[in-house]
């Protein structure tokens, strides 16, 4: 369920709260679902505690997930609608980088189309 790419440019941290938030936009993960421990996580993916605790953390400060002390971490009950829009607004930063990196419309335009095949 979440699995990630040890292989990736993109930091594994990166990854997992991007996993995490895909899987609740996906209805995989519903508000108040208990997320496995950090320790759990992190033997299961084969990473380093910290790992976790970093995308745990940023998951928690943009109020994805929600943690009680002794009890664990939760899924909060998200606003599609507003992870949607951050996820746009990742999209226009990464396009406008993109574009200034001598990246041509008709290729990203390409990149789209391949839809899911991107990872």
């Amino acid at each position: 369920m979440f699995n990630i790419d040890l292989q990736s440019r993109t930091p594994i941290y990166e990854q997992l709260y991007k996993k995490i938030i895909e899987l609740i936009l996906k209805r995989e993960l519903m508000p108040n679902d208990k997320l496995p421990s950090v320790r759990e996580l992190a033997k299961e993916l084969g990473v380093n505690p910290n790992t976790v605790s970093k995308a745990f953390q940023l998951l928690e400060r943009d109020r994805v997930i929600y943690s009680l002390a002794g009890r664990g971490s939760f899924v909060a009950n998200v606003n599609a609608e507003a992870v949607k829009d951050a996820a746009l607004t990742d999209f226009d930063k990464a396009v406008a980088e993109a574009l200034g990196a001598g990246i041509s419309k008709n290729e990203l335009t390409e990149r789209i189309e391949k839809g899911d095949t991107i990872s």
